[in-house]
C-alpha cells in the first residue's frame, strides 16, 4: 500500500493562527507576543516530559511564555489552547490537495504531537478522510523522537511512504535521519540549517500529488 504521513497542526490546520487568537481571548494585545514565545517554549517542555499529554504540554508551554513576556494569566486560563484547539481554522487548500492524493491511490495518515481526544475533534473539521492516526499518546515520545514513524511503520508495513510536514525541527529532520522520502512544505519562507535535511520543497499544499510523486523517483535526493 502506498502512503502519504501528515503531520497536522501547522502543516494541514494553522497552527500559529490557532495559537494567537487563542491568546488574545486570555490576554488582549498580547497574541502575537505569545505566539513566538509559545513556540520558543514547547518544545523543551515535549524534550522534557516526553510522556505528557499534550493538553499539559499546551497548558505548561503557556505558562512559560507568559512568565517569558511578563503577561498576567490567571491558572484557570492555562488550558485555553486545548480548549479551542479542536477549533482552529484548516488551510484552505487542504481539501483540493488531499482529495487529489486519495483518487490517485493514496492512503494518508496523521503522525501528529497530540493526544487521541484532541486530534479527534480537530478531524472531524478535516474535508477528507485519513486511513490511520498516530498520536504522541500512542509514541509515548513526541517529534523530533523518531517513535511515531517506528510505530507507523512496525503497524502499517508501508510499500511505498512519502511524509509531508511544515515543522523542519520536528518533522523533515527526523524523517531525512529515517531516510524517508519528504515533502516540506515550507509556509513560513525558512532558512534550512542544513540543506541535505530537504527534498521537495511547496510553500503551501498545491501541487502536493506531484511532489510527493516526485519524492519517489529514481533520481530523487536522499
Amino acid at each position: 500500500m502506498r502512503w502519504v504521513t501528515f503531520d497536522c497542526y501547522g502543516t494541514l490546520v494553522d497552527w500559529r493562527h490557532g495559537i494567537r487568537t487563542s491568546a488574545e481571548l486570555v490576554s488582549p494585545g498580547q497574541g502575537a507576543r505569545l505566539l513566538e514565545a509559545y513556540n520558543r517554549h514547547e518544545p523543551a517542555v515535549e524534550a522534557e516530559s516526553p510522556g505528557m499529554r499534550y493538553r499539559d504540554v499546551l497548558a505548561e508551554a503557556l505558562r512559560r511564555a507568559c512568565a517569558e513576556e511578563q503577561v498576567r494569566l490567571h491558572p484557570d486560563d492555562a488550558g485555553v489552547l486545548a480548549a479551542t484547539l479542536p477549533y482552529w481554522p484548516v488551510f484552505p487548500e487542504v481539501g483540493a490537495e488531499l482529495s487529489a492524493l486519495r483518487e490517485a491511490g493514496w492512503r494518508l495518515a496523521l503522525l501528529t504531537n497530540c493526544d487521541r481526544d484532541l486530534v479527534a475533534g480537530t478531524r472531524r473539521r478535516l474535508p477528507v478522510p485519513f486511513d490511520a492516526v498516530v498520536t504522541a499518546e500512542d509514541a509515548g515520545a513526541y517529534k523530533p523522537a523518531d517513535a511515531h514513524f517506528e510505530l507507523f511503520r512496525s503497524t502499517y508495513e508501508p510499500a511505498a511512504w512519502v511524509h509531508v510536514a511544515q515543522s523542519y525541527f520536528h518533522d523533515m529532520v527526523p524523517a531525512h535521519r529515517l531516510g524517508l522520502p519528504r515533502v516540506w512544505i515550507n509556509r513560513l519562507g525558512e532558512r534550512p540549517a542544513d540543506a541535505q535535511v530537504v527534498q521537495g520543497v511547496l510553500p503551501d499544499l498545491r501541487g502536493l500529488l506531484t511532489a510527493v510523486e516526485a519524492a519517489l523517483s529514481p533520481g530523487a535526493p536522499a
